[in-house]
């Protein structure tokens, strides 16, 4: 396979893994939670959240076979309500859930998500300026921050997973049920297409392998690009 093809194709994943992991940063979709429910023809409140923000959702309850159970699932109807987490958002009233929830690990999870979009933002400029005639040296320092973009992104997932499960844990917590929903995959998914793609690009980028063992670098044939 020739480079200009592989470059073109680690072009291609750079750019899903990069829509991917903003996607998880903008959205509040990485972990849903469920208290439990006590009584019916009532309404039980489920929460998801982000990286900024939080949403609850009233949901009626009416069937007295979910009582003792997790309320939800969260996709039945309910009214939502949505807020920006106190510490992103000073001067507005505090919630019970931001004390449960592990302060530290949510700003650490989003100033690292925030790294990871600043790489990506950085691996772009170099991909644009290697589509130059002549600047594909720019593919070295492309593959570099397209990696760390992918590691920064895995470290703010499992900062993530442990403020919810530090959260779960707690004596004073009132969820009862939890899971990770499709930010959290988004993250997941742009971890492993930047690591795996600015790596490619970093080996994509390496001087061709001779092809005799009496060859040297220099010796051997020039690429068609």
């Amino acid at each position: 396979m020739k480079k200009e093809t592989k470059t073109k194709i680690l072009f291609f994943v750079l750019l899903v893994g990069s829509v991917s992991m903003l996607t998880a940063v903008v959205t509040d979709h990485w972990a849903v939670l469920s208290p439990r429910v006590e009584n019916v023809n009532t309404t039980c409140e489920a929460a998801h959240f982000g990286l900024w923000r939080l949403c609850k959702k009233q949901i009626y309850i009416e069937d007295a076979e979910f009582v003792g159970k997790a309320c939800g699932p969260i996709s039945l109807p309910g009214e939502i309500n949505c807020s920006y987490f106190r510490h992103f958002t000073p001067g507005e009233d505090s919630e019970i859930f931001e004390v449960k929830t592990q302060r530290e690990y949510n700003i650490s999870a989003a100033a690292i998500a925030i790294f990871s979009l600043v790489f990506i933002i950085l691996g772009t400029f170099c991909v644009l300026g290697s589509l130059r005639k002549g600047k594909d040296y720019l593919y070295k320092p492309a593959g570099m921050f397209f990696a760390f973009a992918g590691l920064c992104a895995i470290i703010s997932v499992e900062v993530m997973r442990q403020s919810v499960k530090r959260m779960i844990e707690s004596e004073e917590t009132i969820w009862m049920e939890y899971y990770y929903s499709w930010s959290f995959a988004c993250a997941c998914t742009g971890f492993v297409l930047l690591l795996l793609s600015g790596i490619g690009l970093l080996l994509v980028s390496m001087p061709q392998i001779p092809r005799n063992p009496w060859e040297t670098c220099t010796d051997a044939e020039p690429e068609q690009i």
